[in-house]
């Protein structure tokens, strides 16, 4: 057996700095500290830092008043700052800084009097967070379909902004229909989606035709990794989205010489590793990295716990 293995892959600048607030957060106050949703979208991830004494919680409500409370990576609306704020808790913002980005133009845009189309998934944390930045002025569209079905109140003042872990093919799809409806629609000056979820998407286009089967170890709800299943498949490749090794099915690899591994950016490396360990289990491979590009941002820790 052939095993491609794409880089970039895994933790990405803005996960590993979520990831490592926890960690430092617990080092320094001790447990439990209580994070607001899942710290990032992997249930390894989730459940590691469990064991280490963090407390994820679904509501506010759930937190003791004046304890440590974390903001996730996907970041939160006002209405949550202001809640934490009456509970007298302790907050430590771990949202992406490429995230914050996005509330950013949102505001912006909303100030200036804008109807601001968000690209993104209705229900994800991202996209829920950045929404309650604006709740008066955001819509909402998922695919060139929906921009017929838009209701704005002046075509002259229109915005677009997205959510960070998109298909960058698709969400151009989306953009390219806006500004045929909306020729004088204004846009972020960079692009929202993250470089990192750019990187692995590029990856993945790259070095899938080599491949009988793509791989990619992801969570069911990290969306930059259903994502790179996704591009798979419409190349036409068998691809599967699997937690870890466990996951893997032998009839995927009949007839099967190449496969392609690749890891959302909120997967440990040791996630990759075992998958490659099972396929070792089951007879010889070849194992090639194949990288694209070479990463190097790295965001600083939130200044509650620089």
């Amino acid at each position: 057996m052939r095993l491609i293995i794409a880089k970039p892959r895994g933790f990405c600048a803005g996960v590993d700095r979520a990831i490592r607030s926890v960690e430092r957060a617990l080092e320094r106050y001790g447990p439990p500290v209580y994070v607001l949703n899942n710290i990032v979208h992997n249930a390894h991830v989730v459940e590691d830092l469990r064991t280490k004494g963090a407390v994820f919680v679904r509501s506010l409500d759930d937190v003791p008043e004046g304890a440590h409370l974390l903001f996730s990576a996907h970041g939160v609306g006002p209405d949550r700052w202001e809640h934490a704020e009456r509970l007298r808790l302790r907050v430590i913002d771990a949202t992406c800084p490429l995230v914050e980005k996005v509330h950013h133009e949102a505001r912006r845009f909303a100030e200036k009097g804008f109807s601001v189309i968000m690209i993104g998934e209705p229900g994800h944390d991202e996209t829920v967070g950045t929404v309650g930045w604006a709740p008066d002025h955001i819509h909402i569209i998922q695919k060139p379909a929906d921009v017929d079905k838009l209701d704005v109140a002046d075509p002259e003042k229109v915005a677009y902004i997205t959510q960070t872990t998109l298909s960058v093919n698709d969400c151009q799809a989306v953009i390219d229909a806006l500004r045929r409806r909306f020729p004088a629609i204004q846009g972020p000056v960079r692009a929202d989606i993250c470089y990192a979820t750019a990187s692995r998407q590029a990856a993945v286009l790259q070095f899938a035709p080599e491949a009988d089967l793509v791989l990619v170890v992801g969570d069911p709800e990290s969306a930059n990794s259903t994502r790179l299943r996704d591009i798979a498949r419409a190349l036409g490749k068998p691809a599967e989205l699997i937690p870890d090794a466990d996951a893997i099915r032998t009839e995927w690899l009949v007839n099967v010489a190449t496969v392609l591994i690749t890891s959302g950016a909120s997967v440990p490396e040791r996630l990759v590793e075992n998958v490659i360990a099972w396929f070792r289990q089951q007879g010889p491979c070849q194992v090639e990295e194949n990288a694209l590009t070479q990463e190097d941002t790295e965001f600083r820790l939130p200044k509650e716990i620089a």
